[in-house]
């Protein structure tokens, strides 16, 4: 049996912060000695929001080498700039004209935007699309995805079954792989983390920069002599992505018993996540100091996934009437 080829991205809307390597790059990384894995940076998906020319270039140049920092080989997953594909444009107007209007309105983040008194540019709207093409475009058949972006590779799969109805079998229908952890991250204020919340931790903080966001996660008023509930923790829940299973332990159980303050709590989530990353910060400024060492990466990625995208799409220029 032929192994799996797999296909995540991330977006370069800044540097990554600890949902992003908890919720996709450290799963993507595991995931390279499962199967072809095909792995890009999202940047045409990255100007729904930055309109920065010089930003976007160097928030891409940052994800391709913190991706290499914390592991990924390039000699397993090939990695790449999303706009190194142009493939991947032609192939999502294509899908496009498959869409129906309904099942883009029906999308979470459309909704999201709208609910949030936000006007949606087409490129939001349409953003499902395009992502259907990155999946289809490497005949990707495992997509490893959390809960909440199962509906992407819903909208992949009914728009490749849907292709293939008309045209033929010209598209390989993806299956999404639900990754236990890939759960969602809690960020500084106890929601998700995430850039457009301003609650990150950045996967490479300063030292100073870290320990004072730490020190600055959202908690209740409990004195410190009360009891507390690790559940309901954002303290634990971050600290059990850093910490050892018996740390973690100590930790719920002085929560329950009463006796320790929220701060002291704080300064070791802050020395777990400093040492958990110390490796990767140490391998990062070695690349860093050679950044054509990171181009020559995504150049040969973009030229593997090319060769790859070039026979998809002469099959389905073939089937769909074009050239």
């Amino acid at each position: 049996m032929n192994a799996p080829r797999i296909l995540s991205g991330i977006k370069p809307t800044g540097r990554p912060h600890l949902g992003n390597y908890f919720g996709m790059m450290q799963p993507a990384i595991a995931w390279q000695d499962r199967g072809q894995a095909f792995y890009f940076i999202a940047d045409y998906h990255a100007l729904t929001t930055v309109q920065d020319a010089a930003a976007l270039r160097q928030h891409t140049r940052d994800a391709a080498l913190d991706f290499l920092a914390c592991g990924l080989d390039p000699s397993k997953a090939v990695l790449f700039r999303q706009s190194d594909v142009p493939e991947v444009t032609e192939l999502a107007w294509l899908l496009t004209c498959l869409t129906p209007m309904p099942m883009l309105e029906n999308c979470h983040a459309y909704k999201d935007h709208l609910a949030r008194g936000k006007v949606p540019s087409h490129g939001l709207f349409a953003y499902p699309v395009l992502m259907a093409a990155d999946i289809l475009l490497y005949d990707s058949n495992v997509v490893p995805v959390g809960k909440d972006q199962k509906q992407h590779v819903e909208v992949t799969r009914d728009l490749a079954e849907k292709a293939n109805r008309i045209f033929g079998p010209i598209f390989t229908v993806p299956q999404p792989s639900i990754v236990p952890e890939m759960a969602t991250v809690i960020g500084l204020d106890g929601q998700k983390m995430s850039k457009s919340y301003g609650n990150t931790i950045g996967l490479f903080e300063e030292e100073k920069a870290l320990k004072k966001k730490v020190m600055g996660i959202v908690t209740d008023s409990a004195p410190v002599e009360a009891p507390k509930n690790p559940e309901v923790s954002s303290i634990v829940a971050l600290y059990r992505l850093v910490a050892g299973e018996a740390d973690v332990g100590v930790m719920e159980s002085e929560f329950r018993a009463g006796g320790v303050g929220y701060g002291e709590f704080k300064k070791r989530l802050f020395g777990a996540i400093w040492e958990t990353f110390a490796p990767f910060r140490s391998t990062r400024a070695e690349l860093a100091a050679d950044p054509s060492t990171v181009e020559a990466v995504l150049a040969d990625g973009a030229g593997r996934a090319r060769a790859v995208a070039d026979q998809t799409m002469a099959r389905v220029r073939q089937a769909m009437g074009l050239r």
